[in-house]
């Protein structure tokens, strides 16, 4: 199915309304979900619409949080989500990071007590409403191993930086610390494909292409699959996300970071801080030299690049050019929905007596 959308946004928003999301709030939790979706990452898009709700009958997500500061410094906050959607959580946090980068030249909120928070591409690209530099991290459930462990310990814990240029488009990275999201392989699960190598083993810790292995006792691998292969590199990259994420702020952390939804072979347990945790940061330009003079030198940073002579049949490209141009081409043409997510949306249709109207 081609979903429009406008209608899409609108339907998931309706959905979050429905279990008490203050309207304004659903939305912007809608926006969220939805340009995950529009950006091509369907893993962390309205695939995800059941798992919030299932969140939500488990007790474990407030739909109505009252979100707080609970200790700041001029360019420093920790925020409580009060087990907020993290779809709305998030962006309060960058709300609050712009606000004293305005103050003090950068600012830095790391979160507890919220939940997923969709796409980190989403909050760190607010900064550049301000001239700002943005940063986005969130760890997640420990479906990751550390290099040569058979223990789940991390999860895909991604980290997103959003840059200002002048006249070219933003530099976005996006990245999970791991070779793929885990929503990856629910893709494949639906469609019914292997997994390529380097992205999980069995639960013998043996390189494998199942894309249920982490159902079976399996895990993710870190960035760079093996050892020979850099995944100590992956393996620090999402130590890093979750110390920032959990330590930092009083979240749980490492193998006691809660799953983002009750789904059977996962299920809340023993807690060492408050909920999930996120870290969010803002540096203005102008702190480190005017901002006219930066932009100007990243077109020429991203010109420079783009031009690159490249290998036969490719073409160097620039972080967020992918995710821009599908983002224009599905909001004129419609976001591309499998049928398992389909079945999924018409079922909380169906719960909650919306109409489903999405294309």
């Amino acid at each position: 199915m081609q979903a429009d959308y406008h209608r899409l946004q609108n339907f998931v928003a309706s959905v979050f309304e429905s279990i008490g999301t203050p309207e304004s709030q659903a939305q912007l939790a809608a926006e969220v979900l939805v340009s995950a979706d529009a950006r091509g990452i369907d893993s962390h898009g309205v695939a995800r619409l059941a798992g919030y709700i299932r969140l939500f009958d488990h007790g474990r997500l407030n739909p109505n949080p009252q979100i707080a500061i609970v200790h700041e410094t001029p360019s420093t906050a920790v925020i409580d989500g009060d087990k907020g959607l993290g779809l709305v959580v998030a962006p309060r946090a960058m709300e609050i990071a712009c606000e004293k980068a305005n103050l003090a030249g950068t600012g830095w909120v790391a979160v507890r007590n919220s939940n997923h928070f969709g796409i980190a591409g989403y909050h760190a690209m607010k900064a550049l409403d301000h001239e700002m530099i943005g940063w986005a991290m969130t760890h997640a459930a420990p479906l990751v191993t550390p290099t040569f462990s058979r223990e789940r310990l991390l999860g895909t814990n991604p980290i997103a930086i959003a840059i200002p240029a002048q006249t070219e488009p933003p530099f976005v990275a996006d990245f999970a610390s791991t070779a793929v999201a885990y929503g990856k392989l629910e893709i494949l699960q639906r469609k019914g494909l292997d997994t390529p190598d380097g992205w999980v083993q069995d639960a013998d810790g043996n390189p494998c292409n199942d894309a249920f292995a982490i159902k079976n006792g399996g895990a993710l691998l870190p960035l760079g699959g093996d050892r020979e292969h850099g995944s100590h590199k992956g393996y620090a990259l999402g130590a890093m996300v979750d110390i920032l994420s959990g330590v930092l702020s009083g979240a749980n952390f490492g193998p006691w970071v809660p799953p983002f939804a009750t789904a059977g072979f996962m299920s809340a347990g023993e807690s060492v801080g408050i909920g999930t945790g996120h870290f969010l940061g803002a540096m203005r330009v102008d702190s480190f030299r005017p901002a006219e003079e930066f932009k100007y030198d990243m077109d020429k940073w991203i010109q420079r690049f783009r031009s690159a002579e490249a290998v036969d049949g490719k073409q160097v490209i620039i972080p967020g050019d992918p995710e821009r141009i599908l983002e224009a081409e599905r909001k004129s043409m419609g976001i591309p929905l499998l049928e398992p997510v389909v079945a999924d949306l018409k079922a909380l249709s169906k719960r909650f007596n919306l109409p489903f109207s999405i294309a």
